[in-house]
This record gives C-alpha cells, sequence and structure tokens, in this order.
C-alpha cells in the first residue's frame, strides 16, 4: 500500500505544479489590463506605473513572474492588486464558507445519489425507473445558474427560505446554537443547487452498477438458495456495486468547486468561487493565481482520497 500512496502523492505534485503553469499563463496572457486605475489614465505618472510594475513583477518575462509568484506564495508574501492585502489571507477568510458548502453539496449528492440509484435499480424497466433517469438526465443538461435563479424566485416568491449570503443581518441571536442554526439554514439552498447534478450523475452510477452486479453468477446461486430478493439485493448486489460511489468523490470534486464560481456569485455567498469571480473582473492576477493553485490542490487531493479509498475496496488495484 505504501509505494501505491507514494506514487500516487508523487504523480499529484507533478500535475499540481503543471496545472498552476497552465492557469499562470493563461491568466497573463488574457485581454485586459492588470492597472487598478486603467492603462490610459492622464492622472497616473510614469514613475508610479513603473513602480506598480516592480512591485507585482509585471516588469519581468513571463517565466520569471511565475517563479516569482510561487516564490511569493509559499512566503506568504503575495499581494493582492486590488487592495495590496496578502492574497493567502484573503483566500483563509472565504475557505471555510466554502469548505462548509462543498462538503454539505458532496453529502447531499452521495446519500440522494445512492437512495435514487438504489431505487432505479429495483424498478429497473418500470415507469419509476423511467421517470427518475428522465429527472436526472434533465438536471445533467440544466445549466447551474438557470436552476439558481429559478430557484431564488420561487423561494422569494412563496417562502421565507434565505436566498443570499450567510447569515441574517440585523439579528441577536441569544446562543451560538441559533447563530448555527441560522448558517445551516443560509447555506442549504446554495447546497441543494450546487448538488443536483452530482445526484443525477451519481445516481447513474450506481444504477448502472447494480444493474451489472444482479447479473453476476453469485446473485443467481444466491437466488437458487432460495434467499429472499432483499436479501440479495441489498446484503450482495449492493456491497459490491458501491464503488462508482467512492471513485465519485474524485470526480464531484471538481465540478464542486467549478460550481461553486456560479453558486457563490448568484447567491452572493461569501466564499472562494466568489472571490474568483471578483478576482477575474478587477485583473487580480495575484489572487487568480494562488486561488488556481489552491483549488487545483483540493481538486488532486479529492482524487487521492478517492484512489486510496478505490484501492482499500478493490485490492487489485495496489497491484497494477
Amino acid at each position: 500500500m505504501l509505494p501505491f500512496l507514494i506514487r500516487r502523492l508523487l504523480i499529484s505534485i507533478v500535475l499540481l505544479f503543471g496545472i498552476s503553469l497552465i492557469s499562470f499563463f493563461m491568466v497573463t496572457l488574457a485581454p485586459g489590463s492588470p492597472y487598478p486605475w486603467g492603462e490610459l489614465n492622464p492622472k497616473i505618472t510614469p514613475q508610479v506605473k513603473e513602480m506598480f510594475r516592480k512591485k507585482f513583477h509585471l516588469d519581468r518575462p513571463l517565466y520569471e513572474q511565475y517563479w516569482l509568484n510561487m516564490r511569493d506564495l509559499f512566503t506568504g508574501q503575495l499581494k493582492s492588486i486590488k487592495d495590496d492585502r496578502p492574497v493567502l489571507g484573503r483566500i483563509l477568510e472565504r475557505m471555510p464558507a466554502t469548505l462548509t458548502l462543498n462538503i454539505a453539496s458532496i453529502v447531499i449528492s452521495l446519500t440522494f445519489g445512492l437512495l435514487l440509484g438504489i431505487y432505479c435499480a429495483k424498478h429497473a424497466g418500470k415507469p419509476p425507473d423511467f421517470w427518475t433517469s428522465l429527472g436526472a438526465f434533465v438536471f445533467i443538461a440544466v445549466p447551474t445558474f438557470w436552476i439558481a435563479n429559478l430557484a431564488i424566485i420561487g423561494l422569494v416568491k412563496w417562502t421565507s427560505v434565505p436566498v443570499l449570503g450567510t447569515q441574517s443581518f440585523g439579528i441577536d441571536f441569544p446562543n451560538f446554537i441559533s447563530a448555527g442554526l441560522d448558517r445551516i439554514w443560509h447555506v442549504a439552498l446554495p447546497a441543494v443547487v450546487l448538488s443536483l447534478g452530482g445526484i443525477a450523475v451519481q445516481s447513474r452510477y450506481i444504477r448502472a452498477s447494480m444493474l451489472e452486479t444482479l447479473r453476476e453468477d453469485y446473485i443467481r446461486t444466491a437466488r437458487a438458495k432460495g434467499l429472499e430478493e432483499d436479501v440479495v439485493f441489498y446484503k450482495h448486489a449492493l456491497r459490491n456495486s458501491i464503488r462508482p460511489l467512492i471513485t465519485g468523490i474524485g470526480g464531484l470534486l471538481p465540478a464542486l468547486i467549478g460550481g461553486a464560481v456560479i453558486v457563490e456569485t448568484i447567491f452572493a455567498y461569501p466564499g472562494m468561487g466568489r472571490l474568483g469571480y471578483e478576482a477575474v473582473l478587477e485583473r487580480d492576477y495575484p489572487t487568480l493565481v494562488a486561488l488556481n493553485f489552491i483549488v487545483a490542490g483540493l481538486v488532486l487531493i479529492g482524487n487521492l482520497i478517492s484512489d486510496v479509498l478505490y484501492a482499500v475496496v478493490d485490492p487489485r488495484v495496489r497491484l497494477e
């Protein structure tokens, strides 16, 4: 197991720096100016512009800019163009909100994806399977921003569910339990919207895996022994069909982080996704470089965890 982990870890480190290099060149070569005052502003003297360029390494070749940005990132000296604050500080302020949103979305996606997949497999070929599958394909195809805006319009009109931010303003909560419940209430809607696509995908994986397992010889043998259908289905077939659920954790994380940019922006949720969206609009290159590096690291960690769990479930993977 140890050689397997070391090999996967080394591959992840190489991929991390490769992704950061590609994303850096994509960010810096994109149209637009990083100057917060506008490149053609006549009130800004050439001396001020030159000081700005030197401070943010914009006077260096691109390969040197990448190296200097990585150095500043790891030493905590990388500053935001927007407000001259340390980039890591700005990201760490937003990270708990994003992690909360993504963990809640992963739990919802895996739980309801498993339940729907089992339900479809048990009623395969029947009307419940058809309608559930149709709904899953609709949620896979429909854009997240459309569902988010539709949810906001419907909930604002018909319910009192909060749709913006992470807490209610102007309310003095009597204790931390009430404040915590209010935060959960605020994160519920973005988490559900963000998890709908994951539920649809995971339910398809589980359904396909369950139907394939039910055709195996040992399932027919279990039925021939006179075991009850529920015992065969839940004890024997289900236990050997959860591998897609485990590997789905690694696949869900990139989709959730990418979707969080849209969801956090629409719901005014103060997370890393919204910070990245604001950094794109402001041409804040240092913040984008740091965000891309950290997000790529989180995605690779998720894939690494998925690989490890898969190796635990299936020992044949460790021998490859």
